[in-house]
C-alpha cells in the first residue's frame, strides 16, 4: 500500500449523479422531439427518424451509465499537509494540492445543484494545474470542508 493510498476516502452525494441525468435528460429531449418531427415530415426517408432515435437512445442509456459510474470514481482526502482528490474512469486524475498553495477555497451551486441540495468546493492555487474541485457535497459538508481548508491554508501560508 503506498502512501496515497493511506485514509478514510470521502465519496460525494449520489445525487450529483442524479442532476447529471437531468442534464442529459434536458439535451435528449430535444433531439427526440425533432425526431417525431422529422417522422412527419414527408420529405424525409422514412428510414431517418428510427435511425436517429435508436441512436439517440442508445448514446442515452450508455451515457446514463456512466454519470453513475464517473460520480463513484470521484474522492477526496484530506491529509495533514494536502489534500487529494481523485477522479475519472478510464483516464484517472489525481490532484494533490499542498494547503500552502491554496489561494482561494470557492463554494458554488447552480440551480439544478441548489434544488438537489448540493454543491462544489473548488481550490484555487497558483498554478491552474493544480486547480481541483470536488462536486457533489453537500451544502453542510461543503461548508466544513471550505473552512477546514482555508484554516489549513491560512495556517501553512507564509503570506507576502
Amino acid at each position: 500500500m503506498t502512501q496515497l493510498d493511506e485514509g478514510d476516502w470521502q465519496s460525494v452525494s449520489t445525487k450529483l449523479a442524479l442532476a447529471r441525468r437531468i442534464t442529459l435528460l434536458f439535451a435528449l429531449v430535444p433531439v427526440l422531439v425533432v425526431v417525431c418531427v422529422l417522422w412527419w415530415w414527408e420529405e424525409v426517408p422514412d428510414f431517418v427518424a428510427p435511425t436517429v432515435a435508436v441512436v439517440a437512445v442508445v448514446i442515452g442509456i450508455w451515457a446514463w451509465w456512466i454519470i453513475g459510474r464517473r460520480v463513484r470514481s470521484f474522492g477526496y482526502l484530506e491529509r495533514s499537509e494536502d489534500l487529494l482528490v481523485r477522479s475519472g474512469i478510464l483516464f484517472q486524475r489525481l490532484v494533490i494540492v499542498p494547503y500552502g498553495r491554496m489561494q482561494l477555497v470557492d463554494v458554488t451551486a447552480g440551480p439544478l445543484d441548489r434544488a438537489l441540495g448540493i454543491t462544489s468546493v473548488q481550490l484555487h492555487t497558483a498554478a491552474a494545474t493544480t486547480d481541483a474541485v470536488i462536486p457533489g457535497l453537500t451544502p453542510e459538508i461543503a461548508a466544513q470542508v471550505r473552512d477546514r481548508l482555508a484554516l489549513a491554508g491560512e495556517s501553512r501560508n507564509p503570506g507576502v
